[in-house]
């Protein structure tokens, strides 16, 4: 097969492989780049692999960086951009179940490819637009589906997160995973647990972004893949559920573990604990326990001027696209936004007195200070009061002294 007309990405890295070849050297694109342009979607990274050994390619090239050289990645800069260029390997060991502990550097393009996750992904380009196809990943593309390179119970022995990638795949390119490939997976699942919390993570997130997430979450539940990952096991059922009502991907990671949380009815602290597990940022934390509650209230119709001010904006807009997702929204997005944007204020510091005011006024500092602002601060977001100092002094001291 040969591609007529190659996107510009790949026109621009044409010298690179220009300056390997006349060196006498074979070099070619490979990876996503390739399946991506043969599918039509956008490309992200243009990999090159090539039969030049590291140093060799850093002799080529005026300005490299050693990304990974004992695997035989070498980043070449060039025009602003950087090209990771990779030479022909082979591996062996895998005793972590993820990284080869020992890689040989070879000549041979197929005997590179031959160690590549999915035949979809074991496609390499040539410059002239020829591609090479030794696994017959063409006729998997063509077919819509998934496939491991050679033996599945090999593949996934020898990287455990492989499996979470045939998902992840399946999600994003709406493809079916061949069943061998599924009873690979379905035999080697326990090994998940060997690998990083954080790499899971990345792969199930990007699983739930893809736009076909019942394509990848069917055989997560199926093959039992995901009693392997943090704290799911408890909860089949909710996740069942789940794939029954997910008919498209979510937009970004915060909406991911909002309906996570959301289908599992999990309680401030016990997304604390999940998010903790899965290894998540200390932001991400809290942003989800926001939404969550916002969720909750949208699904219970009881959107007040509270929650929509404790929820903020782009919270808000993930909020209801969750609740959406679960069927439980009546809201239009656009008319919480016009009302949130309606309020008198959107942050304490908008308040329009301070402690200092109070303090001039004669409040003694203390805890009745920050009582008298909460206080303040509910009653105007609440359009109970206008937001004014003179109004809100006058309130605040009349507060203060029946409380005294």
């Amino acid at each position: 097969m040969k591609i007529e007309t190659l996107p510009e990405e790949f026109i621009k890295a044409q010298p690179i492989i220009d300056t390997i070849e006349a060196a006498g050297y074979e070099a070619y694109y490979v990876g996503g780049s390739v399946r991506d342009t043969l599918l039509g979607l956008p490309i992200h990274d243009v990999d090159i692999a090539t039969s030049a050994y590291p140093e060799e390619v850093k002799s080529l090239f005026n300005r490299t960086v050693d990304t990974g050289i004992e695997h035989g990645t070498v980043m070449i800069l060039d025009h602003g951009t950087g090209y990771e260029t990779t030479t022909f390997r082979t591996e062996s060991g895998y005793q972590d179940y993820r990284r080869p502990d020992s890689v040989k550097f070879v000549r041979s393009l197929k005997e590179d490819l031959n160690r590549r996750d999915f035949t979809i992904n074991a496609l390499a380009l040539k410059t002239d637009g020829t591609i090479i196809d030794y696994f017959d990943g063409l006729t998997d593309l063509k077919n819509h589906r998934i496939r491991a390179v050679g033996d599945p119970e090999k593949r996934f022995n020898e990287d455990a997160l492989r499996m979470m990638r045939a998902v992840r795949f399946a999600s994003q390119l709406n493809f079916k995973i061949d069943s061998e490939t599924i009873a690979g997976i379905e035999h080697h699942g326990s090994l998940l647990t060997k690998i990083a919390v954080e790499r899971i993570h990345v792969e199930f997130v990007k699983m739930l972004l893809g736009q076909w997430p019942a394509m990848g979450l069917d055989v997560f539940m199926e093959t039992g893949l995901y009693q392997y990952c943090p704290d799911f096991k408890a909860y089949s059922d909710q996740l069942d559920q789940l794939r029954n009502k997910l008919k498209s991907g979510l937009s970004n990671e915060t909406a991911v573990w909002s309906l996570i949380a959301a289908t599992f009815n999990l309680s401030w602290q016990q997304i604390n604990q999940l998010l903790k597990h899965w290894k998540s940022a200390n932001q991400l934390i809290e942003d989800v326990q926001t939404a969550t509650k916002a969720v909750q209230a949208i699904s219970t119709q009881s959107v007040d001027a509270w929650v929509l001010y404790q929820t903020g904006k782009e919270l808000l807009v993930i909020a209801n696209e969750v609740a959406y997702k679960l069927g439980e929204s009546s809201y239009e997005t656009t008319a919480l936004i016009a009302q949130y944007d309606a309020l008198q204020i959107h942050s304490k510091k908008a308040l329009a007195i301070t402690g200092q005011d109070l303090m001039a006024a004669g409040v003694k500092p203390g805890p009745q200070l920050g009582q008298a602002l909460n206080y303040l601060e509910r009653q105007v977001v609440d359009g109970q009061l206008t937001n004014q100092n003179q109004v809100l002094l006058s309130t605040a001291i009349n507060y203060l002294n029946e409380k005294a």
